[in-house]
């Protein structure tokens, strides 16, 4: 005759079967607030925001003179030489620290004023992110760029990214920042289209200043800074993007505006950098798809003719900075007929302070 086994026993084996599947469940349900926070704390900032101009200027520019403008991507301070991000296939995720950060901002616009602009177009200035240790790097700025206008768009904002793990990218918030030796009559915020699914929290909030400056002449320069979209990004969105951009630079020339557009386009600006600059490389990426040339407005011009030879303006950081990294031109102006370059050179800073070298270009606002 068979011997029962102790009921107690039985159950206490039952107990130790059910911890795993508690754990697993837990784990789930951890999964599920947190996507569901993430969607649902996920907002876009309405179209023609009205942007608010802060700081005091100069004199109104006029025409015959020349003007020096800057486009500068800060890489929100974190972009050391050796600093490489996993979103490239790199490590890290936030800057080393926080007085790094400060070493990068104030690095990266005193370059800007060492080239005496009138105009500087900032990119990726963070307000309060994790990434950047909370540096508040648009009020760092402004305070460098006294006797200048700010405008300030948000163009990136997250909610708490818990990727990579070991090291979360945590919450952003991102602007685009134009600085203006100029009084800035008026500014707006234009919402471009984003990626859409999963993909657009990746792509949050995308967008380009439009800065108003009366001209003497009593017609306006139309200040364009951007940021189009690198990761999440597909061929067919970025065209959209420029498209959008392209029918407010049109309809703002139309109505005899001088028009300067500048930033981090996030194509190759001049169509061949990728292989010029990478000689037999075979990579591809998004972010530097061939600028679509055939989309510009009739009568615009990229600034191209470079008065010291061809420079990258932004490095791959897949790794840190060398001999062999990856490099291309994401940067640049685009002007209008009635707007004159007289010099464009992007600049070797040696990406010391960011993962993107500045462009300098020097215009003359042509009467037509």
């Amino acid at each position: 005759m068979k011997k029962k086994k102790p009921e107690g026993r039985n159950r206490k084996n039952q107990r130790w079967w059910t911890i795993p599947l508690w754990i697993l469940l837990i784990a789930c349900a951890v999964v599920i607030v947190y996507v569901a926070y993430v969607f649902l704390t996920y907002d876009r900032i309405e179209d023609n925001q009205v942007l608010g101009v802060e700081g005091s200027a100069g004199a109104a520019p006029e025409t015959g003179t020349e003007y020096t403008a800057v486009a500068y991507n800060v890489g929100f301070g974190a972009y050391t030489p050796d600093f490489t991000f996993f979103m490239d296939g790199g490590k890290q995720s936030r800057a080393q620290s926080a007085e790094s950060v400060v070493s990068c901002i104030e690095g990266s616009a005193q370059t800007a004023l060492s080239f005496d602009p009138d105009i500087v177009l900032f990119q990726e200035v963070d307000t309060d992110s994790t990434r950047s240790w909370h540096i508040n790097e648009k009020e760092m700025i402004d305070t460098l760029f006294e006797g200048f206008g700010h405008v300030a768009a948000v163009n990136y904002h997250s909610a708490y990214l818990m990727y990579p793990l070991t090291e979360p990218h945590g919450a952003s918030n991102s602007c685009l920042l134009t600085q203006s030796r100029f009084p800035v009559a008026s500014a707006l915020r234009r919402s471009l289209p984003i990626a859409s699914g999963v993909k657009k929290i990746l792509d949050l909030d995308r967008c380009y200043s439009i800065s108003r400056i009366p001209v003497l002449d009593g017609k306006e320069l139309v200040l364009i800074n951007t940021h189009l979209s690198a990761y999440g990004t597909d061929v067919s969105q970025g065209n959209a993007q420029l498209q959008m951009l392209f029918e407010d630079m049109a309809r703002e020339y139309e109505q005899g505006n001088y028009v300067i557009c500048g930033g981090d386009f996030n194509h190759d600006f001049t169509g061949d950098s990728r292989t010029v600059l990478n000689p037999g490389t075979q990579e591809v990426y998004s972010w530097c798809q061939p600028f679509p040339g055939e989309i510009i407005p009739e009568g615009f011009t990229r600034c191209l003719d470079y008065d010291e030879g061809l420079v990258s303006t932004s490095r791959y950081t897949n790794q840190p900075y060398g001999p062999d990294s990856f490099t291309v031109v994401l940067d640049g102006f685009i002007i209008s007929p009635n707007v004159n370059c007289t010099y464009v050179q992007n600049i070797d800073t040696g990406y010391q302070y960011t993962d993107h070298n500045p462009v300098v270009m020097k215009f003359v606002l042509s009467p037509s």
